[in-house]
């Protein structure tokens, strides 16, 4: 069968609760095509509610990959999501089907498109140091730390992004060199190895206010069907904290929170939805720092007749 597109793959983007999934879903009824997820809390098996996970009916009606490949307990690296993901293009593609890449997280999509510069592995020890300074300090200060050691880097992240500002920290103490000049761009490599280009296609609302009501309105249903009893099922376990990656996902870390310190539901709704907007304004940061993306008509169905239109194979746009 011959290629479905002169394209690898193609990306289908956007901030949280901008309706990617749900183009998706309908693009795969009227294309042959299979879904790779880009984000990284799907990888999570038992975090199914507060990921918004595919349903078992929508799995089995499309193949979707990268979806419960991990236990909580286990990381999965930027360059593991690259490797996973090249191996399934490629496969998908033998098939004589589209990869259709979709998700939200931002750093998956840079790692795959400009390839990843050596980073030095964790060290539990000056994670240990680093967050006890971040007890007695606070992550703003720590913040403000970073500022000093790799200004670019502390620039594109939120004063309480613990996760990453631990981790950019951690590079400048073991190797003395900001982790913005390390992360360099790798696009001439990764052209390179793969001659046909990955196109990205954002699905970025012009209005903010009806994003911000989809974020309160999934949170709402997520809360409905039984999110906190699925974190307080997570924490039964007694192998899982609060500083594990997968307990650090959005809403995962506002719900054990509100476990832990008995908050009403009414708190945790307005946290977990605030955290959910403070990540769909760090996820449209990212995606404007990259001026290659195709922005999308708004509207699902929009959206889908359009990209039915584009692919390839169906009245490819010579432009792009």
């Amino acid at each position: 069968m011959a290629d479905p597109a002169p394209w690898r793959a193609v990306f289908l983007t956007g901030p949280t609760a901008s309706g990617k999934s749900a183009v998706a879903l309908a693009l795969a009824e009227r294309l042959p095509l299979e879904i790779v997820s880009v984000d990284s809390a799907l990888v999570y098996r038992g975090m199914d509610i507060g990921t918004a996970k595919p349903t078992p009916a929508e799995r089995a009606a499309v193949p979707h990959h990268l979806i419960d490949i991990r236990d909580p307990r286990q990381a999965y690296s930027a360059a593991e999501f690259v490797r996973d993901a090249n191996a399934l293009i490629d496969a998908i593609r033998a098939r004589g089907r589209l990869p259709l890449l979709v998700g939200g997280t931002m750093l998956y999509i840079k790692a795959l498109l400009e390839g990843l510069d050596a980073l030095p592995p964790a060290d539990p020890a000056l994670r240990a140091r680093l967050e006890q300074q971040a007890a007695e300090h606070g992550w703003p200060a720590m913040h403000a730390e970073l500022a000093r050691a790799d200004p670019a880097t502390a620039a594109r992240l939120a004063p309480a992004d613990s996760q990453r500002i631990q981790r950019a920290l951690e590079v400048w103490h073991l190797t003395g060199t900001p982790m913005s000049q390390l992360h360099t761009t790798k696009s001439e490599a990764a052209c390179a190895r793969h001659a046909r280009p990955i196109p990205v296609f954002s699905m970025e609302p012009e209005d903010r206010a009806w994003l911000h009501q989809r974020i309160a309105q999934r949170f709402d249903i997520m809360l409905e069907q039984g999110f906190l009893d699925e974190v307080a099922a997570l924490r039964a376990r007694g192998d899982l904290s609060p500083e594990l990656p997968s307990m650090r996902c959005v809403g995962y870390r506002q719900a054990w929170q509100a476990l832990d310190e008995g908050w009403p539901l009414a708190e945790l709704r307005e946290r977990g939805i605030a955290a959910t907007r403070q990540l769909a304004k760090r996820q449209l940061t990212w995606l404007r720092s990259m001026p290659q993306r195709r922005v999308l008509p708004t509207g699902e169905k929009n959206v889908t007749e359009w990209l039915a239109r584009e692919l390839p194979g169906h009245g490819l746009a010579d432009s792009f």
